[in-house]
């Protein structure tokens, strides 16, 4: 094969790899702290509303923002080490 076609797998192979992590965070705080461990979660509280209740409401929404911008960074690295930062 082609070494840039080698260079081009490896660099969507690293990407998918990022984007399965993220997106099973995600999935993790979405799913799992907002529904299946919610009454556990319940028993603390986070500005006056109860953890589970938060997590559901709230929490999922910002840690998918804070996700978003580990994505950037670390697609802006990713793209650094394959040579795909340049113009």
């Amino acid at each position: 094969m082609d070494d840039k076609v080698q260079k081009a797998q490896r660099y969507w192979k690293e990407n998918l790899t990022y984007l399965g992590i993220l997106l099973s965070i995600w999935f993790l705080v979405s799913y799992g702290a907002g529904i299946l461990f919610a009454d556990a979660l319940n028993q603390f509280r986070l500005g006056g509303f109860k953890l589970g209740f938060w997590f559901a409401q709230q929490g999922s929404i910002y840690i998918f923002v804070v996700l978003i911008f580990v994505y950037v960074y670390l697609m802006n690295k990713l793209d650094k080490k394959y040579g795909y930062d340049q113009e």
